[in-house]
């Protein structure tokens, strides 16, 4: 029996993206208790204050261990697709237990079946929030570049 063309590119599709969706558990820390209000608007405070600093115009998302928010912000004048967006980036980071950047270069390293897996986003600007060496939940912010956007959410994570 011939494998046609199109099988052959089915089953390597297939086979990348279960690759792909298989994280390894040495590289990834384990869930601990989702954040708390307190916390999470602790971090997007400060997220906040290092975009305002920079005249950047953004909404932070912070979202628990399954990546449902916990606690949102969104400056005046911010794009309205940078609402979802921020949300959509935490919860990339907390559920994959990784940074959108890692996404990002995935995607661009050649490995495009990544984009098919549910609820991921190639952009930078989503990280996972860390409490001591357990992920707690996810920051993203969404509004200016990608770089830009990770450096105010990695001025929140500072701030725990």
């Amino acid at each position: 029996m011939t494998i046609t063309k199109y099988t052959a590119l089915t089953i390597i599709l297939l086979l990348s993206l279960g690759l792909a969706a298989q994280p390894s558990a040495q590289t990834r820390p384990d869930y601990g208790p989702d954040i708390t209000v307190e916390a999470a608007r602790k971090i997007a405070t400060a997220a906040v204050a290092a975009c305002k600093a920079n005249n950047w115009k953004v909404a932070v998302a912070i979202v628990n261990t399954h990546g449902s928010l916990v606690y949102y912000e969104r400056m005046d004048n911010t794009q309205s697709a940078s609402a979802r967006v921020a949300v959509d980036k935490a919860s990339a980071a907390a559920m994959y237990r990784r940074s959108t950047r890692e996404f990002a270069e995935a995607v661009a390293g050649g490995n495009p079946a990544m984009m098919s897996l549910p609820g991921v986003i190639a952009l930078p600007g989503g990280l996972p929030v860390l409490s001591g060496d357990k992920i707690i939940g996810g920051i993203g912010v969404s509004g200016v570049t990608a770089d830009q956007d990770e450096q105010c959410a990695r001025a929140g994570l500072a701030a725990m």
